[in-house]
Order: structure tokens, then C-alpha cells, then sequence
């Protein structure tokens, strides 16, 4: 064998055996989620199908009448759900989809051929960029145009200076990957007015747009009331089993609705799905403002808790959250951390980063932080007990 095979061979079996490794701490993150006694959120989609079953069973009755037939192509539970969102939103109409991909593509999809122009302005950062394998452009015949890779939303001046002409604006509220970060109110008209200066119509990424009102101070109503059209998604934040909606003007809703059965989106039942969706607007969403102050609490203890504990560097960002979610920069290589988080859940059942670790550049790792009911039990005081008894488990940081 050549040296060239030889260390080809070295390496693949390197990489091998790292996936190996990160598979068996996933695994071993489950577990110890699943054993734990305390964590700062417990999403649905981590528990067993018995029991997201039986909680679907519990709550349903409450949002919808059981003894209704069930639904066939879009009707019955699923025309309810469609409803609410659109009441919710204040627009003239809404659709049920079953991924919040086909929802986005449909819609801007539809947008360009109001405008006869297929390019969509957005954030490099976007969740179609990053997470869609290029959708936009080699499944619906949309090219999609970056306004900015700053971490942060787009600006006025960005969308006024933006060198191509461009039909839609897309803006992802909140900008997940840049930390759920969100403008200020001011900032979002500015940017909205700066769109329709060029003629493009807005269109609301709002996967996640349910807990933006604290930050806004401003109804769901009056954030949508802003856009075009608005996409929101009933798993992220609502604990619903999946599913997404498509909110805007009848006349689109229902080109969206055509859209949709071509798209194989027009499924025969749905009525987990959308029943899921029904109690997360019932019980979720009124939830999600004492989600969102309780998570700057959490913040403020993880900043003041790595502080105490010596760490030379750690970063909370934001700083104070925009929403309930939000990200911790550490200076170590991805797997330190999530090591150290899941041996701190194995021997105490107190699981503070339920996340996977993701490396930020040499020697930094960063991982989500989500607050849920499970969290707003956690002092202050637990939550810097709980950095201590993590950064512990920590090499000493150069």
C-alpha cells in the first residue's frame, strides 16, 4: 500500500471512529435526559410516542370535539386550526402544511409570479440557506439573493442599497442561527417600509414568531399586520407533533392551497397533527411571555455563575434574551462541553445544557439554551449551583 492510500485509509478510519464516539454521547445525552429530574426544558419530541399519545388524548378535548368526523383532505380539525391561525394573526386567511419548507416555497413561490420576479432577498443565515439543501432554487424556481451575513437581522440601509432587484424581502424572526436575535421595533418597520420603498412585498419567516411579543411589545396581531404574508410553525414553540401554517391575503392563501396539493402537501388525514397544533395554542402560547422573562433570569445567573466559577471567557448571547432560547459560547472544543454536561446529568440528574455542542471556531464551542415550564422552577441561585458543579467537570481553560 502507497503512503497516499495509507493515510487516506488512517484518516477514514479516524473519522470513523469520531462519529462513532459523538454517536454513543448522543445516545448517552438521551438517557441521562430521560433520567433527569431537572432541566431547564422538556419538549414533547424528546418523550415516548405512549406518552406524547396520552398527553394529545388528555388535552384535545378541550380545543376540539371529539365526536366530530375526522378529517378528509384539509377539512374538519385541520379548516379549525386554519381559522385560529388566521384570528390570531389578523389576516384574511390561513393554510395548514405539513413542513414549514413547502409552506415558505408556496408562498414566495406565489409571490413571484404577482411580481414576475423570482429573486427573494433574505439573511445568508436564513433557515432556506443553511438547512434546506438549496430548495429555493432547485425545487420552486426562486433565486435567493443575501442582503447581509451579519449576525444580526437586516438593516434599512442594507435592503435600500441591495445591488439586485429582488420581488420578496424574507426576514427570519427570530434569526435563529445569528442566537434567536430579533431588531428592535423601530428597526423591523424601517426595514419593512425599506422593502416596499422597492416595490417587494414582505414575507415573515415567523417559525418561531409566537414568542416574539415580549421583546416587540406589540400583539401577534400588529408584528404580522407588518408583513405580506406570514409562515409559522406549530412544533418549534407550541410542543405540536409538526405541522405549519401560511397566513396572509384570501386571494394568496388559496393559490397557496393549489400550490400545496402539487406540492404533495394536501395529505388524506391529519388530525394528530392539527389537534397537537390546537393545544399548543391553548396552552403553550399564553405560556410563552413567562417563558421568555424567565429565560432572561437563566441568563443572568449563567453569566454571573461562569464568572464566579473563573472561567478566563464565556459569552451569553444575547446577553439578554430576545426570546426563550438563546446561546452559551465556551472556550473549549465541542466535545469537552458536552462531555462535562452529560457526566453532571449521569451523577446529580440536573441537566443544564440539553443540547448538542457545536464548534465556533478554534477552541470554542457553543450550544442552545431553551426555557420551558420545566425551567421556571430554577432559581437564580440553582442555576449558578448547577454552573459550578458543570464548570467543575471542566479542564482548566488556557
Amino acid at each position: 500500500m502507497s503512503d497516499t492510500a495509507e493515510q487516506d485509509a488512517r484518516r477514514s478510519g479516524e473519522q470513523a471512529g469520531q462519529e462513532s464516539a459523538q454517536e454513543r454521547l448522543r445516545e448517552r445525552r438521551t438517557a441521562a435526559f430521560r433520567r433527569s429530574r431537572r432541566v431547564l426544558s422538556r419538549g414533547g419530541y424528546r418523550t415516548s410516542v405512549r406518552e406524547r399519545l396520552a398527553r394529545l388524548l388528555e388535552a384535545a378535548p378541550e380545543v376540539y370535539d371529539l365526536d366530530e368526523p375526522a378529517d378528509m383532505y384539509g377539512n374538519g380539525v385541520v379548516a379549525a386550526l386554519e381559522e385560529r391561525v388566521a384570528t390570531l394573526l389578523g389576516t384574511e386567511a390561513a393554510a395548514f402544511f405539513p413542513t414549514g419548507t413547502m409552506a415558505q416555497q408556496v408562498a414566495l413561490r406565489c409571490w413571484a409570479g404577482r411580481t414576475g420576479n423570482p429573486a427573494v432577498a433574505l439573511h445568508a443565515l436564513a433557515h432556506p440557506e443553511v438547512h434546506e439543501r438549496h430548495a429555493f432554487s432547485a425545487v420552486s424556481g426562486l433565486r435567493p439573493v443575501r442582503v447581509t451575513d451579519e449576525p444580526r437581522l437586516p438593516t434599512a440601509a442594507e435592503v435600500r442599497d441591495c445591488e439586485e432587484p429582488f420581488g420578496a424581502l424574507m426576514l427570519e424572526l427570530p434569526l435563529r442561527e445569528a442566537g434567536f436575535v430579533l431588531p428592535t421595533w423601530e428597526e423591523l418597520t424601517e426595514v419593512v417600509a425599506a422593502a416596499r420603498e422597492r416595490d417587494a412585498v414582505v414575507h415573515f419567516d415567523g417559525a418561531r414568531l409566537w414568542e416574539t411579543t415580549v421583546h416587540f411589545g406589540r400583539s401577534l396581531e400588529e408584528i404580522a399586520q407588518l408583513a405580506d404574508s406570514v409562515y409559522v410553525s406549530f412544533y418549534k414553540s407550541l410542543d405540536g407533533f409538526s405541522g405549519a401554517a401560511l397566513a396572509g391575503p384570501r386571494t394568496l392563501v388559496e393559490e397557496a392551497k393549489t400550490w400545496r396539493h402539487r406540492y404533495g402537501g394536501t395529505v388524506f388525514q391529519q388530525f394528530p397533527t392539527a389537534l397537537s397544533a390546537l393545544v399548543g395554542l391553548e396552552r403553550e402560547l399564553p405560556r410563552l411571555p413567562e417563558y421568555v422573562r424567565h429565560a432572561r433570569v437563566v441568563a443572568a445567573a449563567l453569566r454571573e455563575g461562569f464568572a464566579d466559577a473563573g472561567l478566563p471567557w464565556t459569552r451569553v448571547h444575547p446577553e439578554e434574551p430576545h426570546t426563550h432560547e438563546f446561546q452559551v459560547w465556551l472556550p473549549y472544543e465541542p466535545d469537552v462541553p458536552a462531555e462535562a454536561a452529560v457526566r453532571q446529568a449521569e451523577e446529580t440528574r440536573t441537566l443544564l445544557f440539553a443540547g448538542g455542542w457545536l464548534r465556533g471556531g478554534p477552541g470554542l464551542a457553543w450550544t442552545e439554551v431553551s426555557v420551558r415550564a420545566a425551567g421556571l422552577d430554577w432559581t437564580a441561585a440553582d442555576v449558578k449551583a448547577a454552573v459550578a458543579d458543570f464548570v467543575a467537570r471542566l479542564p482548566e481553560a488556557r
